[in-house]
C-alpha cells in the first residue's frame, strides 16, 4: 500500500509499505479514506514533538470503510466508520474508571504508533464508531471538534455563562462552536487579526484582538473588570496559560485544553479567594465523538467553513511541508486517501 512516511524531521515522503494482514480477533482493517492534518503533525514535521520515534506515519484524524473484520467484531463490510485514535489498555485507574481518554498507557495513532496517512489500516473494533449520515470527508473532522466538545462537557458550565475561548486556531475554533452549542456566551481572543476576522465574519463570534492591546484591559473592559466566568485556553502558549488565571471571574472556571511542557506558575492567594476551578481536559470519549457526529449531521456546525485546505495522498509530502510555513488563510486541511 500507498503510505506518506516522516522518516526524520523535514524528510516526507511517500513509499510502499506492507499492507496489513488479516485482522486479529476484536479488531478490524479499514480502507482509510480521509485524513485530517493536525498542529500535531506539523510538530511531528518540523521535529518539535518531544515523545516521538521516527521513522512514521502521521495522521489521527480519520475516516474510513470497514472491508474485513475479525472474529467477535459485529461490524459488515463496507460500514463507513469514524477512528477513535485513542487506543487505551482497558485495565489501568483511568480505563476502569470509563476514562480510557487519559489512560496510562494510552497510545495515539499517528503518535505512539503508526497511523493513517496510508491506504488501509488495522484498528480496534471498539475505537470505530458508525459515520452513518455523515460523508467520508466530514467524518474526518469529527476527532478535532471532539476534543473542544470534551471540554466543554468537562467544564460543567450552565447555559449563558460568560466565556472566553483563548486560541482561535482550529482547536480553539471547534471549542468555541462546541461552547455555543451548549448555549454559552462565547467570545474569542487571539493574536492573530487574519484568524479573528475569520472567526468574526465566518463564525459569528464576537473577539479580543490580542495584538492591538494587552489581554488584561481587554478582559477588563469586555466584563466590567469582572473576569469571564469560564475560560478555555487553546494556545500551547505558556505565557498564554499561566495569564489567563487573572481574566477568570470570582467563582469561575479555567479549562486548560491544550498542553505546554513548561510548569504552570500561579498565584495561589489570587487561586483561592476567586475559589477558582482549575480544569485539564485531554482527548476526548465515545460520547464526544457523538456528539460532534450529531451536530455536523443537524448543521451546527459549518464544516464547509473550517476546511479551507485539502490535498492527495501522494500531494501530501509537498503540501504538508508548505502548510507549516504557509498559514495564512489556513484553518484544516484534509487528505483525500481513498
Amino acid at each position: 500500500m500507498k503510505a506518506v512516511i516522516c522518516r526524520s524531521p523535514g524528510n516526507l515522503v511517500v513509499e510502499d509499505r506492507p499492507a496489513p494482514g488479516t485482522p486479529p480477533p476484536g479488531w478490524a482493517l479499514v480502507a482509510v479514506s480521509h485524513v485530517g492534518i493536525c498542529g500535531t503533525d506539523y510538530h511531528i514535521f518540523e521535529g518539535k514533538h518531544p515523545f516521538l520515534a521516527y521513522p512514521r506515519i502521521m495522521g489521527h484524524e480519520v475516516s474510513g470503510t470497514v472491508i474485513e473484520a475479525g472474529e467477535g467484531v459485529d461490524l459488515a463490510l463496507g460500514d463507513p466508520v469514524i477512528i477513535n485514535p485513542y487506543l487505551a489498555c482497558g485495565k489501568c485507574i483511568a480505563c476502569r474508571q470509563g476514562k480510557p481518554n487519559c489512560c496510562v498507557r494510552i497510545e495515539v495513532l499517528g503518535v505512539h504508533r503508526d497511523g493513517a496517512m496510508c491506504e488501509r489500516i488495522l484498528v480496534p473494533a471498539q475505537n470505530l464508531y458508525p459515520a452513518n449520515g455523515l460523508s467520508l470527508a466530514d467524518a474526518a473532522a469529527v476527532e478535532f471538534l471532539a476534543i473542544g466538545a470534551h471540554a466543554v462537557r468537562r467544564s460543567l458550565t450552565d447555559p449563558g455563562a460568560h466565556t472566553l475561548v483563548i486560541g482561535a486556531g482550529p482547536i480553539g475554533l471547534g471549542t468555541a462552536l462546541f461552547a455555543r452549542i451548549g448555549g454559552l456566551d462565547v467570545t474569542l481572543l487571539d493574536m492573530s487579526a487574519e484568524r479573528l476576522g475569520f472567526a468574526a465574519s465566518e463564525l459569528g463570534f464576537a473577539t479580543l484582538d490580542g495584538s492591538r492591546q494587552s489581554a488584561t484591559d481587554l478582559v477588563k473592559e469586555a466584563t466590567g473588570g469582572e473576569g469571564f466566568d469560564v475560560i478555555f485556553d487553546a494556545t500551547g502558549n505558556t505565557q498564554s496559560v499561566r495569564s489567563a488565571f487573572a481574566h477568570v471571574a470570582h467563582g469561575g472556571t479555567l479549562v486548560l485544553v491544550s498542553v505546554v511542557k513548561d510548569d504552570i506558575i500561579f498565584s495561589d492567594p489570587e487561586f483561592h479567594k476567586r475559589e477558582m476551578t482549575l480544569i485539564g481536559s485531554r482527548n476526548a470519549l465515545r460520547a464526544d465523538f457523538d456528539h460532534v457526529a450529531a451536530s455536523i449531521r443537524n448543521g451546527a456546525v459549518p464544516l464547509a467553513k473550517l476546511v479551507t485546505h485539502r490535498t492527495t495522498l501522494l500531494d501530501t509530502p509537498r503540501d504538508l511541508a508548505r502548510w507549516a510555513h504557509e498559514k495564512s488563510g489556513l484553518i484544516k486541511a484534509v487528505i483525500q486517501v481513498g
